[in-house]
């Protein structure tokens, strides 16, 4: 399980480290895709094997194949080199506005990867309050 929130920068190569916490866990090879929300998503390889499958399950509809190109056609393998470091293809860096300042966000079974202003801008938390009072239907209370 992925948790915590960690900055780092990218170099003038366009590496990025992954935060050693979560290295480990991603383990040799890993999946890299487009997110939601303006972010990339990175899931160890058996979690994303999982995903795949989930999506495999939609339905023919058009917002389904949308949602599978969406996820697939931004998908890209990786390793870390012996430094930790990762090379996210430019596509993916575009669609993150990945520019200097980076956070690794860990939510569960995959990593989130922001812009660090972006990350700021989309997570103030000022209606968290409103947001866990509509989980309870899904049974989660606080």
């Amino acid at each position: 399980m992925f948790m915590g929130e960690y900055v780092h920068t990218i170099d003038a190569k366009g590496r990025i480290i992954i935060p050693s916490k979560f290295r480990e866990e991603l383990g040799d090879e890993f999946v890299i895709t487009l997110g939601l929300d303006g972010c990339l998503f990175a899931y160890p390889y058996s979690e994303w094997q999982i995903f795949v499958e989930k999506l495999k399950t939609l339905p023919g509809t058009k917002e389904a194949r949308q949602l599978q190109r969406y996820f697939m056609a931004g998908a890209a393998a990786c390793q870390a080199d012996k430094q930790g470091r990762i090379l996210i293809p430019s596509k993916l860096r575009e669609h993150a506005a990945l520019e200097k300042d980076i956070v690794f966000v860990g939510v569960l079974n995959k990593i989130e990867i922001w812009d660090k202003e972006r990350w700021e801008k989309n997570n103030q938390y000022d209606d968290v309050d409103d947001i866990a009072e509509h989980m309870s239907q899904y049974g989660i209370n606080f």
